[in-house]
Formats: C-alpha cells, sequence, structure tokens
C-alpha cells in the first residue's frame, strides 16, 4: 500500500510543478483533467449507490466549462459564469424533463448540480488564484502546503493517533494525525516559501506564512471530511481506483477542494 502510494506521487508530482512552472495552457488542463475525473468519480458513486442517476455526460460538460469560467474573465475580459450557469440549469432541467420519471427527477438534477459545484465550481479557484499577482508562487505554496498537511496527517496519525477525530464518519482518522498536519502544514509552508526565494523574489512577512498554512490545514482536513461524509452517505470505500495507493482522483483531490477558495480570498483580501 505504501509502496503504491510512494510510486504513484513519484509520478504525478514532476507533471503537477511542471504544469504550474510553465502555466497555460498546461496548468488549466491540469485543472480541467481534475475536474473530469473529480466529476465523474462522483456521479460514479451516486448511480452506485442507487440513489440517483445524474447527467453524467452533461454535468462533465457542465464542470468543466465552470473550472474554466476564469480564463473567460481573465484572457477575453467577458464574465461567461452567467452564461454558462444560466444556460446549463435551463438544458439540464429540460433533459431531465425528457428522461426522468416524476419520482426520481428532482434527485437526478440535484446530484448533477452538487457534482458541478462540488468538484467544478470548487477547483476553477485554482486558476483563479493563478491568475493572481505571483500566481504561480501562491499555487506552489497553497498546493504543496496542502501535500505536507496530508502527508504529516497520514504518517503521524498511523504512528502515534490513539484518540478518533470523527469515528462515526471516518474512523481511522486521530487528533494526533491532525495535529501533525497542522504542524507539518506549518513547517511545509515555510519551507516552500522560502525555496520559492530561491527563484523569484516573493514577499510576505512570516507570521502570514504561518497563519496560511493554519487555515490551509483546517480546510484541507475539512475537505478531507466532508468527502469522507460524502462517500459513507453513498456507502463507498473510495471514490475509484484511478490513483494506487490512494483511491481515486476524488480521494486526492477532496483536501485540495476547500484550499483554493481560502488562499485566494485570504489573499486578495488581506495581503493584496
Amino acid at each position: 500500500m505504501l509502496k503504491q502510494r510512494i510510486i504513484t506521487v513519484a509520478i504525478a508530482l514532476p507533471i503537477i510543478i511542471l504544469a504550474i512552472w510553465f502555466g497555460a495552457p498546461w496548468f488549466s488542463l491540469l485543472i480541467a483533467a481534475a475536474s473530469v475525473m473529480g466529476t465523474l468519480e462522483f456521479y460514479r458513486m451516486v448511480s452506485n449507490s442507487d440513489k440517483g442517476h445524474p447527467l453524467t455526460y452533461f454535468g462533465l460538460l457542465w464542470a468543466v466549462a465552470l473550472t474554466l469560467t476564469p480564463l473567460s474573465l481573465h484572457y477575453l475580459e467577458i464574465n461567461l459564469l452567467p452564461i454558462i450557469m444560466s444556460t446549463a440549469v435551463i438544458i439540464s432541467l429540460a433533459w431531465i424533463l425528457i428522461r426522468s420519471s416524476r419520482e426520481t427527477a428532482f434527485q437526478n438534477w440535484a446530484w448533477t448540480v452538487a457534482g458541478v459545484l462540488y468538484v467544478g465550481w470548487m477547483l476553477s479557484y485554482w486558476l483563479n488564484l493563478n491568475l493572481l499577482e505571483d500566481g504561480r508562487n501562491w499555487v506552489y505554496l497553497a498546493l504543496f502546503t496542502t501535500f505536507a498537511n496530508d502527508t504529516g496527517a497520514y504518517f503521524i496519525g498511523r504512528k502515534w493517533g490513539r484518540h478518533k477525530l470523527a469515528p462515526a464518519i471516518s474512523p481511522g482518522k486521530t487528533r494526533e494525525g491532525a495535529t501533525g498536519g497542522l504542524l507539518s502544514s506549518i513547517a511545509g509552508a515555510v519551507a516552500v516559501f522560502l525555496l520559492l526565494n530561491l527563484f523569484s523574489t516573493f514577499s510576505l512577512p512570516y507570521w502570514q506564512i504561518i497563519v496560511l498554512a493554519c487555515l490551509v490545514s483546517l480546510f484541507a482536513q475539512l475537505g478531507d471530511m466532508v468527502e469522507s461524509l460524502l462517500k459513507r452517505s453513498l456507502e463507498a470505500k473510495d471514490a475509484g481506483k484511478l490513483l494506487p495507493g490512494h483511491g481515486g482522483a476524488l480521494d486526492r483531490l477532496d483536501s485540495l477542494i476547500f484550499v483554493a477558495p481560502i488562499v485566494y480570498y485570504y489573499v486578495i483580501w488581506l495581503v493584496g
């Protein structure tokens, strides 16, 4: 299990680093691909649970369109978000009207929208973050602080975890692991910040780095817990099997989904 996790990280990590470094269109394609994989796994969990049958193909198109909306405002100076949302709502409801029975219409539409907002909309903030001044540095800082949190929580929880954090939702998570994730986030954020300054000028007071690391750890773990709750509700052990040792793409994206908007608004409101 651990060996598989390490191999998967060793393959995926250079791709992620290079996609961020080279920017458009590679980073946009990476986020779009993550949106497709995450949304698809979400819909499969719903369908396999017999709690609904989302409009999978339409939902995937909607999620990708929503994920890429920041690019329209930045490059075209046109905000396509209202157009995409209103058009997609009309089309999806018309589709439900034609294809779904009266008994399942609402739940099928609700699950479709839930996947689009939970995965597509939230992942769009990674593009928003990347489009800020020093955006590449902010993406690296947010991403690797999250990775540090996940790694610290996993290994410290595995080694010293004794007290359950939320046994009804995720029995494997412990308070010790959560604390380890927090401390690892702080250490990771400082290390990434120092490394980034070897290649560029990235000015930020250390107290802000620590505050940001704490926020990243909190919301990364919150995102992880939310996905665990959704899986338990849908009676799924993992979101998928795409990433050996990790589960599905959504199992790796869960901690990142809440982090991007938090870091984005922190930057524009408190650093800006």
